[in-house]
């Protein structure tokens, strides 16, 4: 009996990415001898060659319970264990979605991507990507890009539910030469929030250090500025509209940590408002009668963090010139804003 293809138990069942995948094979009888690199990249879907071998180096396969090397000759009724760091990721594909392009040349595009859009391909988000949507609407010309990273020409990345301008290469040299730009803090980035409550003083500039958190490797955390901890983070805002209980701000990142305004926000007591992750989504009660289904109300109008990547400022990578691209506000941000706005004119305390 031949072997068949055997899928990865994450096919199956789902689990947190982090969460080592086991899977056991046992060799059938075999026609001919074969590297057990070359074996098990024909048996797991989706697997590389270049990622079974680094599981093999890792000793994170083996075969009848011992290590073994790359070059190992598989043999009759071997059973091979391996285990993955997270599932194989299958290979990227072009994909028809719509995207919303502000600016398109021969060597980038600047997109203003829409909330709850993944960026890249990952788990439990393997397609319907923006990576996807790109090499769609480059096409041919994207062949030049490395698909194998599954993030082919994208530069830098937002969050799923932040919304706002991305840049993407279409090219590896302007791939490099932007990536450089941001490695060297050249990018100047501008995004407008909804936060709770108004900040005092009205604008300032917070440095801490973000990291993983202790108690969940999923969350950013905030640690002492410039401690053994973390690395710096460096956030100037600015209340651009106040009201009362809300408040529009500008934010400026100096530095570019994962989560980092949203962290930030939370540090400061004004997290973003839809924010579930670090405290946007508490009901807060309010000094107006029936406070508690408008903020209820607010936040299905919003069902995401209120944050949008509003500007780009960068070198263009071939003619070096200076370019400045802004992103209107989503309805969403728009629409929950008015009603706030109206609340308070209804409001009177």
């Amino acid at each position: 009996m031949q072997n068949q293809p055997l899928k990865n138990q994450s096919d199956v069942q789902q689990e947190p990415a982090l969460e080592p995948k086991k899977l056991t094979i046992q060799v059938s009888k075999v026609q001919s001898s074969m590297r057990i690199d070359q074996y098990l990249t024909r048996q797991v879907e989706n697997a590389t060659r270049n990622k079974v071998q680094e599981a093999i180096e890792d000793g994170r396969v083996l075969v009848n319970g011992k290590t073994v090397r790359s070059n190992y000759r598989i043999k009759s009724c071997d059973i091979i264990e391996m285990t993955f760091l997270r599932p194989p990721a299958p290979e990227l594909a072009p994909e028809e979605i719509d995207i919303d392009v502000m600016y398109e040349d021969s060597d980038m595009m600047v997109i203003n991507k829409r909330p709850g859009m993944v960026v890249h391909p990952a788990f439990g988000n393997w397609t319907g990507t923006l990576a996807n949507a790109i090499l769609f609407h480059i096409g041919k010309d994207a062949e030049e890009l490395d698909k194998s990273q599954l993030r082919p020409g994208i530069v830098h990345r937002l969050d799923k539910n932040t919304s706002g301008l991305i840049i993407i290469a279409k090219n590896t040299l302007a791939l490099h030469r932007l990536a450089r730009q941001f490695a060297e803090r050249q990018v100047q980035k501008t995004y407008k929030a909804i936060v709770w409550g108004v900040p005092d003083p009205p604008d300032g500039t917070i440095k801490t250090n973000i990291g993983r958190s202790r108690k969940d490797r999923k969350v950013m955390a905030n640690f002492p500025f410039e401690g053994k901890d973390g690395k710096t983070a460096v956030t100037d805002y600015m209340v651009t509209e106040d009201l009362q209980w809300f408040s529009m701000v500008s934010v400026t990142l100096h530095t570019g940590r994962t989560h980092q305004i949203r962290v930030h926000m939370q540090h400061i007591g004004h997290p973003i408002v839809g924010d579930e992750t670090y405290g946007g989504t508490a009901i807060r009660t309010l000094p107006f009668s029936r406070s508690d289904q408008f903020v209820k109300n607010l936040l299905e109008i919003l069902p995401r963090q209120a944050l949008h990547a509003e500007t780009l400022s960068f070198h263009q990578p071939m003619t070096r010139e200076k370019v400045t691209f802004t992103a209107p506000l989503p309805e969403d941000m728009l629409a929950a804003f008015e009603k706030i706005r109206t609340i308070v004119r209804n409001t009177s305390i």
